[in-house]
């Protein structure tokens, strides 16, 4: 009886505002995965960017623990490319977790994605699905906060994150990363008290989106407009352009009507910040 597995990965949005390489959280937009023996290789990709060679980051990711030489490879997936959505994290847990399902490895997952991706949020998000913080140490994970949700506003350029990561300085003003660690606590603790109120002060940066705005002015003109447009905040997504738009699920509806109206050159939609992470299962 042939193997066959298939993975769905969320989503992640990755910083939080002041959480630079250390906060993320999962988000209901989905990639899925499946692997299947059937005697040769191949991969099928929805998505015409995606490689569909061993160069796949689902590929690269799988046989980091084991061989795909008979094996098939179908690609289907929600979240947009260089959109600072985590796109390359979700592809690398989906693959570390297929190989590692499909052959009983009890592989250390979060160790291999983060040394794949080369930092820890994204994949810790995906992997471990809710809201993390991550560390030298790996990762912890907490559940979202009740009848908190958000409205996503991408803009059709994209920003790589290798460009990203270069716009930010070696070295900041000892001012700028007090402002973060006092702006990261103020979040932590009104997500673990619920309190959305202090969530949204929490979601200030200094540290990364003022150094990138030459990246994603359209973001960060967006991001100024949250509370205007009815948010309790907003922060850029990973390493942008996305915004992500804080909010509780009463004012969801009119505030995406609002980002809608106020960014027709976006992909709006709605998002949850959903506490599963990836999933396997063998058909």
């Amino acid at each position: 009886m042939r193997r066959r597995r298939v993975v769905r990965v969320p989503a992640s949005t990755a910083n939080l505002g002041p959480g630079y390489d250390v906060l993320a959280a999962a988000v209901s937009i989905e990639l899925e995965l499946t692997v299947e023996e059937t005697g040769a290789f191949s991969v099928d990709a929805d998505d015409p960017d995606l490689p569909d060679d061993r160069g796949n980051l689902c590929v690269r990711a799988f046989e980091a623990l084991h061989p795909a030489d008979d094996l098939s490879f179908t690609i289907r997936s929600e979240i947009p490319l260089a959109a600072g959505l985590g796109s390359s994290g979700a592809a690398i847990v989906a693959g570390l977790v297929a190989a590692d399902h499909m052959y009983e490895l009890d592989a250390p997952l979060l160790e291999l994605a983060t040394e794949l991706e080369g930092h820890p949020d994204n994949v810790a998000a995906s992997l471990l699905g809710g809201f993390v913080i991550c560390s030298s140490g790996g990762a912890e994970r907490f559940d979202p906060v009740p009848g908190l949700e958000a409205v996503l506003a991408t803009p059709h350029a994209r920003v790589p994150t290798v460009e990203a990561r270069a716009a930010i300085p070696p070295q900041v003003p000892l001012a700028d990363a007090t402002h973060n660690v006092a702006h990261a606590a103020l979040l932590m603790l009104g997500l673990a008290r619920g309190d959305l109120d202090l969530v949204g002060r929490g979601l200030s940066d200094r540290l990364h989106q003022p150094h990138r705005e030459a990246l994603y002015p359209r973001s960060m003109e967006l991001l100024r407009e949250a509370r205007w447009l009815g948010a309790i905040g907003a922060s850029i997504s990973g390493a942008g352009p996305s915004v992500l738009f804080w909010c509780h699920w009463e004012q969801t509806g009119n505030l995406f009507e609002q980002v809608r109206a106020q960014a027709p050159d976006c992909d709006v939609r709605r998002v949850q910040f959903t506490p599963a992470g990836a999933d396997v299962k063998a058909l």
